[in-house]
């Protein structure tokens, strides 16, 4: 790393360390240099990058484990403030926002859907179905959200796929927070598999409003 300036030295360590988790050079996971190894790489003293290190780990970015080091945790820091919102989010709001991403998503995945896409979507399926079998809410939670993402894949379009991901966590909840209703047999999922593969987008829009409806009456 460059040497930065001396004037606003805590603002350009923030601004250097940030740019070297964001483009990878520290991946989520990595344990990042010592403060001592950060002062000299910087120019700049310890005091100033311990202050950047605590900004960024107030942020999200970066966490500190006592008598271990710091470690990245998150790379964008828009992604953690959406994930910090949708934490809070009330039930009805995430039904509400998945009212639009659903139905787009069933909607393009009819159109654009692969066989590879669909073979996804069985095996997530499948996984989703054992689980209710078995009264696993947890695994039942986690394949539903998969399921929903594969059909997001399907449509083919970026922003959607990466706008469902941001959301998987709240999702994930949202199930879990219907107990066992949502473990209660139903053929909804498998009817919205078959309209994409149908290549039907009516029927598909048709059946996630139908899924959708079932979730808001199980809040």
């Amino acid at each position: 790393m460059r040497n930065v300036a001396r004037t606003s030295l805590v603002d350009s360590a923030i601004e250097e360390l940030r740019r070297e988790i964001a483009s990878g050079v520290w991946p989520v996971g990595t344990k990042i240099p010592s403060e001592s190894q950060l002062a000299q790489s910087l120019g700049m003293s310890r005091l100033s990058v311990r202050e950047a290190v605590r900004v960024l780990a107030h942020a999200g970015l970066l966490h500190t484990r006592q008598g271990d080091g710091t470690y990245v945790t998150a790379t964008d820091e828009s992604k953690i403030a959406l994930r910090r919102r949708l934490d809070t989010a009330a039930a009805m709001d995430i039904i509400d926002v998945r009212r639009g991403l659903d139905l787009v998503a069933a909607r393009l995945a009819a159109g654009r859907r692969t066989e590879q896409d669909l073979a996804a979507m069985r095996e997530a399926l499948a996984r989703r179905d054992a689980a209710g079998t078995e009264g696993d809410l947890d695994g039942f939670a986690d394949a539903d959200v998969d399921f929903h993402l594969r059909v997001a894949d399907a449509a083919h379009n970026a922003l959607l796929g990466d706008l469902y991901r941001s959301m998987g966590d709240a999702l994930r909840d949202s199930v879990r927070d219907q107990e066992q209703a949502a473990l209660e047999p139903d053929s909804s999922h498998a009817d919205l598999l078959q309209a994409i593969a149908d290549s039907d987008a009516a029927r598909a829009v048709a059946v996630c409003v139908a899924i959708l409806d079932r979730q808001e009456r199980g809040l």
